[in-house]
């Protein structure tokens, strides 16, 4: 039995969950959301609360029953109340700065690197080397935090590179004499 899938997803006020046919939409403050619903698990909503149970004893049945009760919990936190991630650049000379739906990266390479900011996702830079990404949908925000972060991934030398904030990196003794 899955320890996740089988707790409700609690919808809090002023976020509207709506399931029909095979997706589940909410839509709140910070916008709107959806998701198809997987073939082997069911979903309802009863009252303030969304049910998610599988449609067999088989393993696949097992493993989305969970699954999918944490992505529409994601998806009814982010409309609520949004997601934020932050970033630090390390390293003499590197930076970045938005300009316009972009953000130029300059990390020491021989060319300036510019990403386009994907929709749905607000990014702030202070002093050039915090970034701050807020969105309402985790799975697209995280994944451009991670292409942010593969464009310069920090080195265990010296420490420079992009990183996570509150993110360890296991640091090495360099060469000896």
């Amino acid at each position: 039995m899955s320890r996740i899938g089988k707790n409700a997803v609690t919808v809090p006020a002023g976020v509207d969950v709506k399931i029909d046919g095979g997706v589940v939409r909410a839509k709140g403050k910070l916008g709107e959301l959806s998701m198809p619903i997987d073939r082997d698990v069911t979903v309802s909503r009863e009252g303030d609360k969304v049910w998610v149970k599988p449609q067999g004893e088989h393993k696949r049945a097992r493993v989305m029953w969970g699954t999918t009760r944490a992505l529409i919990n994601n998806m009814v936190r982010g409309v609520s109340q949004g997601y934020q991630v932050e970033l630090e650049i390390a390293g003499v000379g590197y930076r970045a700065q938005l300009q316009g739906k972009n953000v130029q990266f300059q990390l020491g390479l021989s060319h300036d690197v510019t990403l386009p900011i994907p929709d749905g996702i607000a990014v702030t830079i202070d002093k050039n080397t915090q970034i701050v990404a807020k969105g309402a949908d985790r799975g697209k925000l995280g994944q451009f935090c991670a292409e942010i972060r593969a464009l310069k991934p920090p080195e265990p030398y010296k420490g420079k590179g992009i990183k996570y904030k509150g993110e360890t990196i296991l640091r090495k003794e360099g060469k000896k004499k």
